[in-house]
């Protein structure tokens, strides 16, 4: 019965990895509500500091801030937003799939291009494909920090203000909902005029600016691209528990389906055994009696 004892092996080998995937899945799902609710917690602010900009913005139409114009330099900015740990399915890979048609397109224009990596994964892609890594971030754990994103960010941000670039993109998968996340590769400078736009108010705006206006819209716009690139993060990584839940999902689905494959080719196995042991028995027996 080595064969036998070699399935027995290999059942017990699936379950102990079924035990792990349900384990992993029970805990990215633990997770995944945190992170959808620091998610959800995060739009009322990147909302009302948008708000307050596009008043400013209108309010002061003489002044414009350095986001807000549009470079003529040969190069751009990227920053990507990837997941420090793998088993999250397909995420990574799609969202990097459009960072890859990005910087084709980019680089057929003839335009180079700078790239800041939020996560190990997207920092390991970038290198292995060779390109310009100006800065990156990892191991933010499960609760993005805004002092830990400023730095990494800022590289680009005062690039473009000294128009060395003539935009900057942001790539992260952005959450729909538990069962559907998607890759998405969004203009994050120059600072589009209909992004900041008031819903339904048409009315001017007056205000009185301590130390000057200048100052007030320059800080606001720095906060507003931060807030941007934050609330990217955190959608980010409520995508990642979503989707490794159903990943470990899958995979604990998938073993179990092995593991009833392996117990009904061991009972093929054992019956057939037992039928060759009796079909000997008898032919020993028939033998002896000389039938």
């Amino acid at each position: 019965m080595a064969a036998g004892k070699e399935i027995r092996g290999k059942i017990k080998s699936v379950e102990n990895t079924k035990k792990i995937t349900k384990a992993m899945e029970m805990v990215a799902a633990s997770k995944m509500r945190k992170a959808q609710d620091r998610m959800r917690a995060a739009r009322p602010y990147s909302e009302r500091i948008r708000a307050i900009a596009a008043n400013l913005g209108q309010a002061n139409p003489e002044y414009t801030h350095a986001f807000m114009k549009t470079n003529e330099a040969k190069a751009v900015g990227v920053i990507v937003v990837t997941t420090d740990k793998g088993l999250c399915g397909g995420m990574n890979t799609n969202v990097l799939r459009a960072v890859t048609a990005k910087l084709r397109e980019e680089q057929s224009a003839g335009n180079s291009v700078d790239a800041v990596a939020i996560g190990n994964k997207g920092l390991a892609f970038l290198n292995r494909i060779g390109a310009r890594v100006v800065s990156h971030v990892t191991q933010l754990g499960d609760t993005p920090h805004l002092d830990k994103l400023i730095g990494p960010v800022k590289v680009l941000l005062d690039q473009y203000a000294e128009g060395k670039l003539s935009a900057v993109y942001l790539s992260y998968t952005k959450f729909i909902n538990t069962m559907r996340q998607e890759s998405v590769v969004e203009q994050l400078l120059p600072l589009k005029a209909e992004s900041l736009q008031s819903e339904g108010k048409s009315h001017s705006w007056d205000y009185i600016y301590e130390p000057d206006a200048q100052s007030v819209i320059d800080e606001l716009l720095v906060r507003y691209v931060e807030s941007l690139v934050y609330q990217a993060v955190a959608e980010n990584m409520a995508s990642e528990q979503s989707a490794r839940m159903v990943a470990m999902k899958a995979a604990t689905d998938n073993a179990g389906n092995v593991i009833n494959e392996l117990k009904l080719v061991y009972n093929k196995t054992r019956q057939a055994g037992i039928t060759k042991e009796l079909s000997e028995i008898v032919a020993g027996a028939a033998a002896a009696t000389g039938e």
